[in-house]
């Protein structure tokens, strides 16, 4: 009988994998399951910790180099839409000039995801927003170094 049930759950799961992929394209779908660049970064040079109006917690944390983003890496408490939407802002953060790292946007990260269902739109400007915010600590934390 476990054997059955076991059956059962594995065809479940394929159909909700296959929805999934239906509803928020592959991009999307494969980085909920495996999202890249995704944990917490000691020593931080500029991190931030951003609740969106949703409930969702996103954090990020940047390492600086010579005005290059050595690393970046995030954490969030929500959803598939926002762990996708973290894992490519870090992404799109890698190895970036700091003027450079101003310019990631939700409309950006939306593009390089391919899109998300209107109602979760909003992740990808989560995203984009901890960043940013990582950005300005480490900009704050520079000015009260120098002063």
């Amino acid at each position: 009988m476990s054997e059955t049930l076991d059956e059962f759950a594995e065809k479940l799961q394929e159909q909700i994998f296959e929805e999934t992929k239906k509803a928020y394209g592959e991009a999307v779908f494969h980085r909920w399951l495996t999202p890249r660049f995704m944990g917490a970064l000691p020593n931080a040079d500029g991190k931030s910790k951003v609740t969106g109006k949703c409930g969702d917690t996103m954090e990020f944390y940047l390492k600086i180099s010579g005005e290059r983003v050595e690393k970046a890496l995030f954490w969030t408490d929500g959803c598939g839409s926002s762990t996708a939407c973290g894992s490519m802002a870090a992404e799109l953060a890698q190895g970036k000039s700091l003027e450079e790292i101003a310019d990631i946007n939700g409309e950006l990260i939306l593009k390089k995801l391919g899109g998300l269902p209107k109602e979760e739109q909003h992740c990808a400007f989560l995203a984009a927003g901890a960043l940013q915010e990582a950005l300005r600590d480490y900009f704050n934390r520079q000015r009260r170094d120098s002063e």
